[in-house]
């Protein structure tokens, strides 16, 4: 399977199966077109008909052209097939019982009211909480055992809002801390957080311990204060942006990201982006939202061509600033065109519910954040383990070709089967399709390529 385009004045051909990616003239363009449909005759005269009247292009160059394309395939980089299916769950199969990150609910409770919040304020459709010391040591621990002989192991504090229980979030590090020399393993953490809390000490502390750290803003002020309010209904902008600022500049260069969510209200957002830079943040990230059909934050068929002219912008904006020595980074246009995920992740997507999972408060397991407070996902808990294991094994089945709406995707080994979670809020699958998002996916996809081809032309 082939997918062309043309975007950023390239013709782009990508292979989806070996993952080549071509920049061709016009006739290699259309040339590869026709390929698996017609005679190389056919394709000869189709191409002398349009473009035989053109001086700098002989008979001889089409037949030359054509003869390219076909060593091309040949060479396995056009027109590969699909060897992977047999192997999907395999591979999976080679990690079972291994978990390699979890996401710790450090607090089911938010200083936030944030209406499109997926997680019901925070105390994602129960009682608020927040997660003891012992719940969280007794997580890690899990970890550990689960581990098997992976040495890097991820925890994400999440919430709700993490610093509303600061205290057990710093002692559950020194904790792990304390154990890896002995344990062979090495804790790698990231906090997210909305920033109303962000002091000195937290500072201090994600810049020593936290090797990413997550930052909500959803850019510009009028649109961040429409939806991340207090509880008396107050933005939140002024407050935590100089926060923000702060810790950033302190970080060095360490890994963070701005995340961003944008809704119905702004499907404009490349505005939003544009806020951040203008503040001076250069890694980030703004998710569309996901949330009910019918929802007034939710995303209508009538923003999907504002939506996606936007992303062509930002690509157009990412390639200006290079040329101006004054680069960002955009989360979801990161790829690299010379390795990239492997086959595995590429097949077996992002491993919910069997190498990361979800601990709360009261440390119960579910597949992820997403999942957490829906009862039917709920895995087991850190003392007696997995024992739901048929939600497992659905979650362990559920790779690229678990989803038959992805067989003829040109994108399903860049989204792996896309998010779980996503499929099903909107299907009641999680193998289904969450259509609205592939189309996002893979406009995204298209200008994460055409950046990393003008980058690496140097364009």
């Amino acid at each position: 399977m082939i997918h062309q385009y043309k975007l950023g004045g390239y013709n782009i051909v990508l292979d989806v199966c070996s993952g080549s990616v071509h920049v061709v003239d016009e006739v290699a363009y259309d040339i590869i077109g026709m390929f698996e449909t017609a005679s190389r005759e056919t394709i000869l005269d189709a191409m002398s008909d349009k473009y035989g009247q053109r001086e700098d292009i002989t008979p001889a160059d089409l037949e030359e052209c054509y003869d390219q394309v076909l060593s091309l395939k040949e060479q396995g980089k056009l027109f590969a097939p699909d060897t992977f299916e047999p192997i999907a769950g395999q591979l999976k199969e080679k990690t079972a019982g291994v978990v390699k990150a979890l996401c710790l609910h450090i607090a089911h409770t938010c200083n936030l009211n944030c209406s499109y919040c997926f997680a019901s304020q925070g105390k994602y459709h129960g009682e608020r909480a927040i997660m003891s010391y012992e719940v969280g040591k007794r997580a890690l621990d899990y970890l550990v055992e689960h581990s098997g002989t992976r040495r890097n192991l991820e925890v994400d504090f999440f919430g709700g809002e993490p610093l509303m229980n600061f205290q057990v979030v710093k002692d559950l590090v020194a904790y792990a801390r304390s154990i890896e020399k002995e344990k062979g393993k090495n804790f790698r953490f990231t906090l997210t957080t909305n920033g109303v809390l962000i002091d000195d000490d937290v500072i201090d502390f994600a810049n020593r311990e936290c090797s990413n750290v997550v930052l909500s803003l959803d850019g510009r002020k009028e649109i961040h204060d429409r939806f991340r309010v207090d509880y008396a209904g107050k933005g939140s902008w002024e407050k935590i942006v100089p926060k923000f600022q702060k810790l950033v500049e302190a970080r060095k260069g360490k890994d963070y990201y701005m995340r961003g969510t944008f809704t119905h209200a702004n499907p404009d957002f490349l505005k939003d982006i544009q806020q951040m830079l203008d503040l001076g943040f250069t890694e980030l990230s703004m998710e569309p939202v996901v949330c009910a059909e019918g929802d007034p934050s939710a995303l209508t068929e009538e923003d999907m061509p504002v939506v996606m002219e936007q992303y062509e912008k930002l690509a157009e904006l990412m390639l200006q600033r290079d040329k101006e020595g004054r680069p960002f980074t955009f989360y979801h246009y990161m790829i690299d065109l010379t390795g990239g995920p492997c086959i595995y992740k590429r097949i077996s997507g992002c491993g919910s519910g069997t190498e990361y999972m979800a601990v709360t408060p009261w440390g119960d397991l579910y597949p992820c954040h997403q999942f957490v407070g829906e009862e039917r996902f709920k895995l087991g808990n850190i003392w007696d383990g997995v024992t739901n294991t048929a939600i497992q094994q659905e979650f362990a089945s559920c790779n690229v070709y678990a989803h038959p709406e992805c067989r003829d995707c040109w994108a399903r080994l860049y989204c792996s089967g896309g998010c779980a979670a996503n499929a099903y809020h909107a299907t009641g699958s999680v193998t289904g399709v969450y259509e609205y998002g592939c189309k996002l996916f893979r406009k995204r996809m298209e200008c994460a390529i055409m950046v990393a081809i003008a980058r690496a032309l140097g364009e």
